[in-house]
């Protein structure tokens, strides 16, 4: 989450921190609300997958040892980080692992248990507490010390922590609750059920801590995979160089079992290239002169020139990484309802538990059975499984999502996802493979009415320049697919001038004064009115071949046809099969014409809407069952994706795909469109339990505790497992597979 800079910080230099604890969501939102109250800081933005704060710090307001002193005071431990200038935004401390490692297990390197703040509590508290009770059996009488140092030695973080809450307004927080218990325990006369207390809630917190690890390991090891250095070719030979000064433009080697440094297209060489780490397919995929590869993905068994497409703060490995540090902060809704819902829960427990404590004994009743089911009521009440529900399980449904190349943009449209009743696809780019092919051309005689149609579609060769020329201004696949046919013939495209993309129209250019339009039949039917003889009668023939046309013009009169060619994605029919299965209801929505969307659906459970202006999908998509999600290449399917509850792009890991919509196949395969919701379903089903453990528990103990049957320790048991249990549930998801018809 990142703040804006404040104006009254021109030249303070930017800290980076590693804060060791800061394991959830909630521990992030207090960092942030810390940071927020000292004098002179901006800028401010935390990272939970990588547990880092970055700020802008005027010391002359805050020094930074009180910074320091304020963040230890919650209970986190930060530490310094050295300044990388050269490095991406997005990519994480300079390391290159060896290439045939499994970065797919989600196990990634990180400190031990044992070695953290908290796993040194937890050891040191344990110790003390199995040689207390070992002294209880040989003296009796003096075990009562050891009890007590076991509570103080673990309660006092908690207090501390409690106490620096308060200051930052959060009164009623989970280690004040612990510590009222821990301490009035010791006033009754309970040392032994005291010290269980404040034990079992340190290894909670320590359980909390590694699973928040494991949940980050598949982030932590994507990210670990950006490689930091180049070998950059030169006039005198390759050099290297770090990957993070590389230019586009640049021309770089990457050799048998090394990685491709940054995001580019090959000039020279033919190799497998494992590209996991991106779009999550494990077999090696046979890449070629003038194929595009990713950064990080790795060469398996040739010698490749890649030309730079994109810096190193621009590659689509560091955009990943970007845009999952920004789905922490989107939160799911019922993530937010839990929340507000705690705010008042927890005054709520603290409030119970003093009518309890406190309210017989004002009647006559004896003070201390009421008071020892007050402090339990107080441990029972505690809100850490509940508040923890929702965030543990979508941060590993959305771990499980990216390491299998399906990337959510938050917990909200997971959960949006859940509840899907209809997807609406795309079909150039999307059910089609998004390679279409330039199959023939047609030159148009003279006049509006076009009285005659070039015999030999391949003959004229100053059309295809005409319309590669004005094709350029657009990334449309057919654009793409004219542009395409006329370098392969190495005909000389025009210079242009104002050249523009028009979304769900085509693209237009002045080429020498003259304004040429190449887009749809119906856009240019629109502007020069409706076409006919001959000139009809071929677009009718092509279109009855199920053929995609476009229609090349100037502003008084049609210029040529072209026609092209698109296979259909070999697992569509399977992803469609797959989707019904799932019981959601599936459409095409497409501004083709309608005998081209019916020759691609045939044989499909689709329903087709055809020849559709942007406008009109947006009108199909409102008036679809919903919630809805659309399917699009992420190119010119801008505002049918963000008019859709959940808008998905798919363009194997494009940028524009990447920024367009709340969810991405970073896999070209439509079989990542049911893999979506199986997942979001699975993260909902998780979320459901976790919610009715972490209440049931609570209700159990709620009815045990008020007939006077469970003890302090009992109930400290009762929130840390029911904590465990929430864990460990959670981390399933990390292991979710889609299941397959």
């Amino acid at each position: 989450m990142t703040a804006p800079t404040r104006p009254d910080l021109p030249a303070t230099p930017v800290l980076t921190y590693r804060v060791e604890g800061m394991d959830c969501a909630n521990c992030v939102q207090k960092v942030e609300r810390l940071v927020g109250t000292l004098p002179g800081t901006g800028a401010v933005s935390t990272s939970f997958t990588r547990q880092t704060l970055r700020l802008q710090l005027d010391e002359t307001r805050t020094p930074r040892h009180t910074l320091e002193g304020h963040l230890r005071a919650l209970g986190y431990a930060p530490t310094l980080q050295d300044p990388a200038p050269t490095a991406p935004s997005g990519a994480p401390p300079p390391t290159d692992p060896d290439p045939g490692q499994d970065t797919r297990s989600g196990h990634a390197a990180g400190p031990a248990w044992h070695r953290g703040a908290q796993g040194r509590l937890v050891l040191l508290s344990g110790t003390l507490l199995a040689a207390a009770w070992l002294l209880s059996l040989a003296a009796p009488s003096a075990a009562g010390l050891g009890y007590v140092a076991v509570t103080l030695l673990a309660g006092a973080p908690l207090a501390r922590r409690a106490v620096a809450s308060a200051r930052l307004g959060d009164v009623f927080s989970i280690h004040l609750l612990v510590t009222l218990a821990a301490v009035g325990a010791l006033l009754i006369g309970a040392a032994a059920e005291g010290a269980a207390v404040v034990f079992l809630f340190a290894v909670g917190e320590l359980l909390e801590g590694v699973a928040a690890g494991r949940a980050r390991s598949g982030v932590q090891a994507l990210a670990a995979l950006t490689p930091t250095s180049a070998q950059l070719l030169t006039p005198q030979g390759p050099r290297e160089v770090p990957a993070a000064t590389l230019r586009p433009g640049q021309r770089v080697l990457v050799t048998p079992g090394s990685r491709v440094p940054a995001d580019g297209v090959i000039e020279e060489g033919v190799s497998g290239l494992d590209e996991s780490a991106v779009t999550g397919e494990s077999v090696p995929v046979r890449r070629a002169a003038g194929d595009e590869v990713f950064g990080g993905s790795v060469s398996t068994d040739g010698s490749l020139t890649v030309r730079v497409t994109r810096e190193a703060d621009d590659t689509t490995l560091a955009r990943i990484l970007h845009l999952i540090e920004q789905a922490e902060h989107s939160r799911a809704p019922t993530a937010r309802f839990i929340d507000r819902f705690s705010r008042v829960y927890t005054p709520g427990v603290v409030l119970v538990s003093a009518l309890v404590a406190f309210g017989p004994p004002l009647l006559g009743e004896p003070l201390s059975p009421w008071l020892y089911k007050g402090l339990s009521l107080l441990l029972i009440g505690c809100p850490c499984a509940l508040v923890l529900s929702v965030p543990a399980a979508v941060t590993s449904g959305l771990s499980a999502g990216a390491r299998r190349g399906l990337l959510i943009k938050g917990g909200a449209a997971l959960e949006t996802l859940a509840r899907v009743r209809t997807v609406a696809f795309d079909k150039t780019g999307t059910l089609t493979a998004g390679h279409p092919r330039l199959s023939e051309w047609h030159s148009v005689g003279s006049g509006h009415a076009a009285d005659h149609v070039h015999p030999d579609p391949q003959a004229d060769t100053e059309t295809l320049r005409l319309a590669a020329a004005v094709a350029g201004a657009s990334s449309h696949p057919l654009s793409r697919a004219v542009t395409e046919a006329a370098r392969q013939r190495q005909l000389t495209v025009p210079a242009v001038t104002d050249a523009r993309a028009r979304p769900g129209e085509g693209a237009s250019a002045v080429l020498d004064g003259r304004a040429l339009h190449l887009g749809s039949p119906a856009s240019a039917a629109a502007q020069l009115g409706a076409f006919s003889g001959p000139l009809a009668r071929q677009l009718d023939a092509l279109q009855a071949q199920g053929r995609s046309v476009s229609v090349l013009h100037d502003d008084h009169a049609p210029l040529a046809l072209l026609a092209f060619e698109d296979d259909l994605r070999p697992d569509a029919a399977q992803a469609l099969a797959d989707l019904r299965r799932l019981g959601l209801g599936t459409v095409m929505l497409t501004g083709d014409h309608e005998r081209a969307a019916r020759h691609a659906a045939q044989g499909l459970p689709l329903d087709v809407h055809a020849s559709l202006r942007p406008e009109e999908k947006l009108r199909h998509i409102e008036a679809l069952p919903g919630p809805v999600v659309m399917v699009g290449d992420g190119i010119n399917d801008a505002p049918a994706l963000a008019r859709a509850d959940v808008g998905v792009a798919m363009g194997g890991g494009t940028a524009v795909a990447l920024d367009t919509a709340d969810a991405a196949l970073l896999r070209p395969s439509l079989g990542g469109v049911p893999d979506l919701v199986q997942l979001a379903r699975a993260t909902m089903r998780n979320i459901h339990w976790n919610i009715a453990l972490a209440l049931g528990l609570k209700g159990l103990f709620l009815i045990t505790t008020l007939s006077g049957t469970t003890t302090l320790w009992m109930a400290v048991l009762a929130d840390t497992g029911a904590t465990a249990l929430v864990t460990a549930n959670a981390l399933r998801l990390l292991r979710w597979t889609p299941e397959r018809a």
